[in-house]
């Protein structure tokens, strides 16, 4: 394993931190356990501070820092839609170019160069708060947290990029696996979905597609969810009541909101999975919620 040395300003941002993230995931051969250092905006790390820290100059990279080939404040790139992540995604593309197929990592790259834009000012609704909890505004709020430095800032940035990614992958995973899988069918003519998968974000992301009501069997578990939109009438009462007598051994869980009904969680490690099959609590549903 090559010894490395990532560098980059204090205060890690968005970008500082996905071009570091990228490196180390993505280029492991070289970046799997580099170590971080940190400097003033815009400036190189002195040899003899690499150095003293165990590395040469030619171990060393600068991103988003340094003028150098991760940097993107050079007057001639000033204009450019370019950030540090964007050039290593280019950089880790020429050296393994199967990572230009790679969605997840597109929109990964895609939402830092927007944020590195200031692009959120043209997002919808800009000034509304939700927007905090976004990564961003995560790392600033960080910044305010006791105690807290540079290298516990990166480690939680990085932390919060490889959960990202991991959801990103699932997202884009259950669009195929929508297309390829799901099983269209209608309850007084409303949209409804049955597939059978382990990937659960299939149930948000069908509903968001416009899908009322959604079912989810995990055919290794044997566990089934079923979720209906919030913003639709669907009350599924009639379809826990009669559930618990087809499947009295199975636990499941009505959500007073009368919007889900669980057979599986990961907040439940007690719970003994029902034995209908997924074409069963489609039939149950047909019946239960059908008002003709």
């Amino acid at each position: 394993m090559t010894k490395r040395l990532i560098v980059t300003h204090h205060a890690p941002d968005c970008d500082a931190i996905g071009s570091s993230w990228i490196l180390k995931r993505f280029d492991a051969q070289h970046y799997a356990t580099a170590q971080h250092a940190f400097v003033d905006p815009g400036a190189t790390i002195d040899p003899s501070e690499a150095e003293r820290l165990g590395f040469q100059m030619h171990e060393v990279t600068h991103v988003d820092t340094g003028l150098g080939e991760f940097d993107h404040h050079q007057p001639d790139r000033g204009l450019l839609r370019i950030c540090a992540t964007s050039l290593v995604y280019d950089y880790v593309c020429r050296i393994h170019p199967e990572l230009k197929s790679d969605v997840a990592l597109q929109a990964v790259v895609a939402f830092v160069t927007d944020d590195d834009h200031f692009g959120e000012v043209n997002w919808p609704e800009p000034d509304n708060l939700r927007y905090s909890f976004m990564l961003s505004s995560l790392l600033h709020g960080f910044e305010s947290v006791d105690p807290h430095d540079d290298d516990s800032q990166m480690a939680f940035g990085l932390k919060c990029f490889d959960c990202a990614y991991a959801a990103l992958k699932e997202n884009i995973q259950a669009r195929d696996i929508i297309a390829e899988a799901g099983q269209p069918f209608e309850i007084d003519g409303l949209k409804c979905l049955a597939v059978e998968t382990k990937n659960d974000s299939v149930m948000k992301y069908a509903q968001k597609t416009g899908f009322a009501l959604v079912i989810r069997k995990d055919p290794s578990s044997g566990e089934v969810r079923v979720k209906a939109r919030p913003d639709t009438s669907v009350d599924l009462k009639p379809l826990a009541e009669l559930i618990t007598q087809l499947d009295p051994n199975g636990t499941w869980y009505y959500h007073p909101s009368g919007k889900m009904l669980l057979n599986g969680s990961k907040k439940h490690r007690h719970q003994r999975p029902t034995k209908l099959s997924l074409q069963e609590v489609v039939e149950a549903a047909k019946t239960a919620l059908s008002r003709t």
